[in-house]
């Protein structure tokens, strides 16, 4: 079975800081994927400095990877959104980011086959912003969102949820 969108919905976004570490295409492994750096974030426990600063906003706390392409150069940023003006430890960095809309998908599926992962599922939610009429952000960001109590714990199949958001025009 493939990944699936379960909940589809707008949302508005705040003016925010997010605060992490910028990746670029030179940083995938060899299936091109970004995994490693999660491993890597995760094993050096490099979210705990930003979780006392995320955002309070719906799912704040949740880690993030932020994509965008700037002047045609992709850009992967593993961090966590926080109020604009946040300071900014030492070893991160940082982008502010403009109020605006967002469409947001909880996009479900198995995580042991990375269904959930990719552009497929990308694919799925840009048709579904087609479908609605909606018109994403020129060279605007769009992000998956981890939030725990979806993408931690599994349903009774062992599916779990993933976020994939789309800044709006």
């Amino acid at each position: 079975m493939a990944a699936e969108i379960v909940k589809m919905y707008r949302e508005q976004m705040p003016e925010l800081r997010l605060i992490g570490k910028r990746y670029g295409d030179g940083d995938r492994d060899a299936n091109g994927s970004f995994g490693p750096k999660w491993d890597e974030w995760n094993a050096n426990d490099w979210f705990a400095p930003l979780f006392g600063s995320a955002a309070a906003i719906a799912d704040g706390d949740a880690t993030l990877g932020g994509m965008r392409f700037t002047e045609g150069v992709f850009e992967y940023w593993i961090g966590l959104f926080c109020p604009s003006g946040t300071s900014v430890p030492e070893g991160y960095t940082y982008v502010d980011l403009d109020a605006g809309e967002i469409a947001s998908f909880w996009v479900r599926g198995s995580m042991e086959n990375g269904e959930i992962f990719g552009m497929d599922p990308c694919a799925m939610c840009m048709e579904a912003i087609k479908k609605e009429g909606w018109k994403t952000a020129p060279d605007g960001w769009f992000f998956e969102r981890y939030a725990d109590a979806r993408f931690l714990t599994g349903d009774s199949e062992g599916k779990v949820i993933l976020d994939y958001c789309y800044f709006l025009a």
